[in-house]
């Protein structure tokens, strides 16, 4: 499996033009992408893949406010979806930005046509749809991760809550828009989650089973890989922001910001992760008949005492906010890469090469999230100067009329470059400062990065 340890590693600071546009021969743009979703993460995986010398258009399944060239079909309806892409042919690659399309299996029906998709078969996104699924995996191909039980019964869970000494963290099954994990500080609030999920049902049917694991303590950091099945190719490391309120606190979110890189991801923690980790995932999927093609995205825990990495959840995407910075910070040719990974070509790719620079996403959220909030607030302030260094990646907004208007809980992205840390996060928020949702009915955390800066 292709590594690419020199330009993917850690910081992610090495940087060459050897393998920009100018190096290689001029081409007519002639192909098209159509990426699905509706999110910051689909807004920059679309301006990043625009960016390409062979892309002439890219197209939003449904989009959003901040994107052009959206087709108006919902993320879950693959039949349209489907006869979409058929126009193209061949000449259209489809990228797949949020999960519930793959748990579908958006990408098995693309096949049995003969389509060009990039994302995993409904079987190979189970390692996010079902945590069940993704411990009991773990554990047989030998992935460091907590210690767990699984119930489908509340009674049983919490008789075995009562039996814990330990704090814990408990965790719906299914797909809960990154919402469904509960980390608990004490077996009253452990006891409390179960009822959450389990018999209040706040999470839906996401919550028939849970997962009861340990609570781990340490430095979290994202480490996301392009695979193809069989090769990987790491992308920069980076770092999310998953509670609401600074300093780590409220409930879990779909993420409220991001950084990269993580320098907390050293060279040494690269390659446990890269072999402990990632390689073992593709190995153990392609020996089940059911090989990873698509973002393989792992979120570890760098245990505080051993420093040694642990895996708490695998996503079968890329991440959100995380693929802000990420794509941010790419000099590569991203569509090269993904056309590569369909065809099952990564092994002959060069090693990605990145900004020798630091980036920085502040999500900006409608006031009340993660729990319920207003839509249809008008965002002010999209039309200012933010320099250079400065992209608004849209998530939950649409138009109304002349308006943007807020259509979500995470609004927009605000992401900045910097020569180090610090001047990122001071770009990212001089930037946030100027944009106002409704009557200032934003939310957003004040410090994101600053651990970086640790």
């Amino acid at each position: 499996m292709q590594r690419t340890l020199k330009s993917s590693c850690c910081a992610g600071k090495q940087s060459s033009n050897l393998l920009s546009s100018s190096f290689y021969p001029a081409v007519t743009p002639e192909k098209v992408v159509l990426v699905i979703g509706s999110g910051g993460r689909e807004h920059a995986l679309g301006w990043k893949l625009a960016q390409s010398r062979h892309v002439k258009k890219v197209y939003f399944a449904p989009g959003n406010g901040g994107t052009s060239e959206n087709v108006g079909i919902k993320q879950n309806d693959i039949d349209r979806l489907v006869s979409f892409a058929k126009q193209f042919g061949q000449d259209c690659l489809v990228v797949v930005g949020p999960e519930e399309p793959l748990s579908l299996g958006v990408a098995d029906a693309f096949a049995r046509e003969g389509l060009r998709i990039f994302g995993p078969t409904k079987d190979a996104a189970m390692l996010e749809a079902s945590k069940v699924f993704a411990k009991e995996f773990m554990h047989k191909a030998g992935i460091p991760t907590a210690p767990f039980a699984v119930f489908s019964d509340a009674g049983k869970a919490k008789d075995y809550i009562r039996g814990q000494d330990r704090p814990l963290v408990v965790k719906a099954d299914g797909l809960a828009a990154g919402k469904g994990v509960i980390v608990c500080d004490n077996a009253e609030q452990a006891l409390q989650a179960v009822d959450e999920i389990m018999v209040k049902k706040e999470f839906g049917a996401a919550g028939s089973k849970i997962v009861v694991e340990e609570r781990l303590s340490g430095e979290e950091a994202s480490f996301i890989a392009i695979c193809d099945g069989q090769t990987i190719i790491p992308l920069a490391s980076s770092q999310d922001h998953k509670r609401v309120f600074d300093e780590d606190r409220g409930p879990n979110t779909g993420g409220m910001g991001a950084y990269s890189p993580a320098p907390v991801v050293d060279d040494k923690l690269y390659h446990k992760i890269v072999s402990q980790v990632m390689e073992p995932v593709v190995r153990e999927m392609r020996n089940r008949g059911t090989p990873f093609k698509g973002f393989l995205y792992a979120g570890i825990m760098v245990d505080e005492k051993t420093k040694e990495p642990y895996v708490l959840e695998f996503n079968a995407r890329m991440g959100d906010p995380e693929c802000q910075p990420i794509m941010m910070r790419m000099e590569s040719d991203l569509y090269e890469y993904i056309d590569a990974a369909v065809d099952g070509r990564l092994k002959s790719m060069p090693p990605i090469q990145w900004k020798d620079r630091t980036a920085v996403c502040v999500v900006i959220a409608s006031k009340g999230y993660p729990g319920s909030y207003e839509k249809g607030k008008v965002i002010q302030g999209l039309g200012s100067d933010f320099g250079p260094d400065v992209m608004v990646f849209h998530a939950g907004t649409t138009r109304n009329n002349n308006d943007v208007v807020t259509n979500g809980g995470r609004v927009l992205g605000v992401t900045a470059l910097g020569d180090d840390t610090r001047q990122a996060i001071d770009r990212a928020y001089q930037a946030v400062k100027k944009i106002k949702i409704g009557n200032d009915e934003q939310h957003y955390r004040t410090d994101i990065g600053r651990r970086a800066l640790r």
